[in-house]
């Protein structure tokens, strides 16, 4: 339990040495005592925060299946092996359902949404009902999510086919909205999202990353780098 002092200890000096026969301070540093504990408690809790990371995945019965499982494995390996890996932390929500999607919003408050799995551009992302088939999310109510949670969202990833008509609508509420403005394959997807979230694990800009996750499409040989758009405001 935290205990408030009796003693007045505003400006007073603390610190680790001893003081030698010449009155000089030997080993340890003194350092002035802040009776401004909020101040104290908003640096570290600003200092310890994480930005979160929300995956919702979807690969619903009788839509072609998708490497998902790789794909969010190996964003999950490049964050692990990051620099700046105490920075992020990753939520996975699969087989995600429409109520699925704002309750994760909720429960994680996330900074970073990123979505993998199909899009079929005007009707929407495709995610699962009750029994597993498709059923896809409208465009305009997705963007409302957006709006509602715009206080916490930073980055939109729409790992998706044709899902650059979702981020178009998204980017007006969210910083930054990565869409796709046709079909990607499941290697340039998984290529993508591995050097997008390895650049954000080196303390790299949305921007940068979003260039880098381009660039591995075409180090890897994909004729796909051009499919990934980025929207901001």
């Amino acid at each position: 339990m935290l205990e408030t002092s009796k003693y007045n200890l505003g400006n007073a000096k603390f610190g680790g040495g001893f003081v030698g026969d010449n009155g000089t301070q030997i080993g340890g540093t003194f350092n002035e005592y802040s009776s401004n504990n909020t101040d104290v408690k908003t640096e570290v809790t600003s200092a310890s925060a994480s930005r979160k990371i929300l995956i919702l995945a979807a690969n619903p019965k009788a839509t072609s299946p998708l490497r998902l499982d790789e794909e969010i494995r190996e964003i999950d390996a490049g964050l692990q092996r990051s620099k700046k890996r105490d920075q992020f932390e990753i939520k996975q929500h699969w087989a995600v359902r429409v109520r699925d999607v704002y309750r994760a919003f909720l429960d994680t408050k996330p900074q970073i949404v990123h979505f993998s799995g199909h899009g079929a551009g005007d009707e929407g992302l495709a995610l699962e009902n009750e029994i597993g088939q498709v059923q896809f999310l409208d465009t305009e109510a997705l963007a409302g999510l957006f709006e509602l949670f715009a206080n916490q969202v930073e980055c939109v990833v729409l790992n998706a086919c044709y899902s650059e008509v979702q981020a178009k609508a998204i980017v007006r509420h969210i910083p930054y909205v990565i869409g796709m403005n046709k079909a990607i394959g499941d290697q340039a997807a998984i290529e993508f999202a591995v050097g997008f979230y390895d650049a954000l694990g080196a303390g790299e800009s949305v921007e940068f990353a979003y260039q880098l996750g381009c660039n591995a499409i075409r180090l890897a040989g994909i004729a796909e780098h051009l499919t990934p758009m980025l929207k901001k405001q």
